[in-house]
């Protein structure tokens, strides 16, 4: 079983920082739950010289290097021939794989150039990985009980890859199964999360908890390693009970759910319906909602009010709240929130007013300060957010907590029914 690994990328752009190395970090997220310990991230260029000696040095560190980047056609493009060379090794072309290229650009109208050809050469005996999103499929080489790992360095090519070819290798090295599950979490930050189940993560051992911080919210991956599948859930029940029991106001979905999939389900699940009037996220928060099949159900209308006059002739909001409160206070957030209401007729009107900055802020009123209203049959609620970093940030972090006040009250409503 590896135990050990080192992540190789290979590409001049990746040195020169015109691309940033996100492959690395996904592939240590990715070994980690498997109980594979990354022990280096390694970057080279595209020479050969250079290649095998970061190689050499990887492969007597850990039993498995994974290598990314220098599979397209040209040629600089050498990690394939580069691993052969290390390991004595001739190159040989597998003729489905030239078959697979001939047939791919033929499908899209295109004759294949003849450096296309070198992407079906591979070192003899290695394993073929297929690439479903481009044309460099990648390979897998045991050698001296050492193992390659070759992949593409595009991440959508990668990704793909990894999870449909390298994951169901690495789980054949091994007769355990590792399952995870994660948590995702907002309005929380990692070392608040982190304290409060600090007891839990310090007598961690079967399953293991691990903390990632994201942007504007925390997710925990619960790992556990077992002879089936059926025990390593057992085993993660307990543990994701527990965490909830200490954390799970702030708990809103699994795995790659985010805020907006997770608003979008519950308002078609639920039958509520939602409307929006936005000022400083000018119209993030439609356009996240929007991207979810079918949310026209629910999603009934999106205003952008960006200007004083936009808010009184849409929303009706006095000028006298504007001249005395200004358009950034509790009080416009509020009146935002039940004229939209009022006007359609929504479950659920959601009001968002703020200064994103750079300019525009004042010592009573700095750069961000979000006010977000939310109208109800219940009533209407807002909240007040200070917010901090580029114009940017603020506008998404005034996205993610108008998600989250949405999703609070659609829960609310259940419990309030029942």
């Amino acid at each position: 079983m590896v135990q050990s690994a080192e992540i190789l990328s290979v590409g001049t752009e990746l040195l020169l920082g015109q691309i940033v190395n996100s492959d690395a970090q996904y592939l240590s997220q990715q070994l980690s739950p498997m109980g594979i310990n990354v022990y280096r991230h390694v970057t080279v260029g595209d020479n050969v010289e250079r290649l095998k000696a970061a190689l050499a040095e990887c492969l007597q560190r850990a039993d498995m290097v994974i290598t990314t980047g220098g599979l397209g056609p040209t040629m600089d493009d050498l990690t394939k021939e580069t691993v052969a060379e290390f390991f004595g090794l001739p190159m040989e072309r597998d003729e489905a794989t030239y078959a697979w290229l001939k047939d791919h650009f033929e499908k899209r109208g295109a004759v294949m150039s003849p450096n296309n050809a070198k992407q079906a050469d591979f070192p003899k005996g290695s394993r073929i990985l297929p690439n479903r999103n481009g044309t460099a499929p990648g390979c897998v080489v045991e050698e001296n009980g050492k193992v390659v790992i070759v992949l593409p360095g595009p991440p959508v090519e990668l990704h793909d890859m990894f999870e449909n070819a390298v994951l169901p290798y690495l789980h054949s090295l091994s007769e355990d199964v590792i399952v995870s599950k994660i948590l995702r979490f907002f309005g929380i930050g990692e070392s608040a999360l982190e304290y409060q189940l600090r007891e839990l993560i310090a007598a961690q051992t079967n399953p293991t908890i691990a903390p990632y911080a994201g942007t504007g919210e925390v997710t925990l991956r619960l790992t556990a390693k077992c002879r089936a599948r059926e025990e390593a859930e057992g085993l993660i029940a307990p543990v994701e009970a527990a965490i909830m029991a200490q954390v799970g106001e702030y708990f809103y979905g699994y795995g790659k759910d985010t805020l907006d999939i997770v608003v979008a389900r519950k308002l078609l699940e639920k039958g509520r319906t939602l409307a929006l009037a936005e000022s400083c996220t000018g119209g993030m928060i439609a356009a996240k909602l929007v991207g979810y099949p079918g949310i026209s159900e629910a999603l009934l209308e999106g205003q952008v009010v960006y200007s004083n006059a936009a808010k009184v002739r849409r929303l009706g909001v006095k000028e006298q709240t504007l001249e005395q409160f200004g358009a950034v206070s509790e009080e416009t957030a509020r009146e935002m929130a039940l004229g939209l209401r009022a006007q359609v007729g929504s479950d659920l009107a959601l009001s968002v007013t703020g200064i994103a900055g750079p300019d525009g802020g004042t010592a009573q009123k700095p750069v961000g300060l979000v006010y977000i209203g939310l109208a109800q049959e219940s009533g209407v609620t807002v909240k007040k957010l200070n917010l901090s970093g580029g114009r940017n940030r603020i506008r998404n972090m005034a996205t993610l907590n108008a998600l989250d006040m949405i999703r609070r009250a659609l829960d609310k409503m259940d419990r309030n029914r029942t």
